[in-house]
């Protein structure tokens, strides 16, 4: 058995390291600063479950072809083993005509993320980050903003991170609504159908998973039933939102403020908007969230050694 561990040897403690070494051959693997195809091709080969951090294959907007490249070359492929709660940068059709077990890590920074979510809306609902943009340039205005309390949070997607979101703005005085796909119930929040969350809201929170099905999401056409002035946080899945179509939102007004996570800051409609805030993808790199992280993905990769995989999304 050979398991390739796509991060150094350094971000598991000596547990467990241990607990990996008992499985056979582990290959940790210490990536170059660019990504390598015939790097790693060479690393990999003859591995029968690949343990798979995306931002050592390019970061989540490039891994998925690289991904299947690298998989092409193992006819013997038993699993992977994801370090992040979302596989949307698997293809996960490929995996299952050829019988790979997919796992991933689900709930580690569910904390984390909640919390910086109420930081942002916190951050646009004050203009903290306009007021601190517009400092940086010596051109501070004095604007007034508004506070959350009273205000009608609207939450897309109530899954783990979703309900704890909405768990935080009810503390914080919000009356929060929420659209799932799927039938929820939560104390607390009033559910509506998707159209209604989008239309009602003062500020919108996403929490969708990262699939085909939610590229595009919201476009010109949601954005034009949103209340004037609204603000949206997306922590979720960049693709969801049309950068085009809200980028003109921003400027015409319709959306006050817009944050998100992504790994091209630069190359977007929204680089160069005072009050569109991109950031890297930094909730989930709290000290509890990895400690946690690391403990289900070794856990991930003993069950696929012991060919009883758990936590399958495929």
């Amino acid at each position: 058995m050979k398991i390739s561990i796509t991060s150094p040897k350094t971000i598991f403690n000596q547990e467990q390291q241990n607990q990996l070494a008992t499985l056979g051959e582990i290959n940790y693997i210490n990536p170059p600063s660019e990504y390598n195809p015939d790097f790693f091709k060479q690393e990999i080969s003859t591995s029968d479950i690949l343990a798979i951090d995306p931002d050592n294959l390019g970061g989540f907007e490039k891994v998925k072809d690289r991904l299947t490249d690298l998989m092409e070359t193992l006819p013997n492929l038993k699993g992977l083993a994801l370090d992040t709660t979302s596989f949307g940068w698997v293809d996960l059709e490929y995996c299952k005509k050829r019988g790979i077990p997919v796992c991933n890590v689900p709930g580690y920074s569910r904390e984390s993320v909640a919390e910086l979510t109420i930081a942002l809306l916190l951050n646009l609902s004050l203009k903290i980050l306009l007021a601190d943009r517009r400092t940086q340039k010596g051109k501070f205005i004095l604007e007034g903003g508004s506070e959350l309390k009273g205000k009608t949070l609207g939450i897309i997607g109530l899954g783990s991170i979703g309900s704890r979101v909405a768990e935080l703005g009810n503390c914080m005085g919000m009356d929060v609504i929420a659209f799932n796909r799927s039938e929820k119930n939560q104390v607390g929040i009033q559910i509506k159908t998707f159209d209604e969350v989008i239309s009602e809201s003062d500020f919108i929170s996403t929490h969708v998973t990262h699939t085909d099905q939610n590229k595009n999401l919201i476009t010109k056409d949601q954005l034009s039933k949103m209340k004037e002035g609204v603000v949206i946080v997306n922590t979720a899945d960049r693709d969801m939102i049309n950068e085009a179509d809200i980028a003109e939102a921003i400027k015409s007004g319709k959306v006050a403020a817009y944050a998100y996570e992504g790994e091209d800051l630069e190359n977007t409609p929204l680089a160069e908007l005072e009050n569109a805030f991109g950031l890297k993808s930094i909730a989930w790199y709290t000290k509890e969230a990895r400690e946690n992280l690391v403990k289900i993905w070794v856990e991930n990769m003993i069950a696929l050694a012991m060919n009883k995989p758990q936590n399958i999304v495929n």
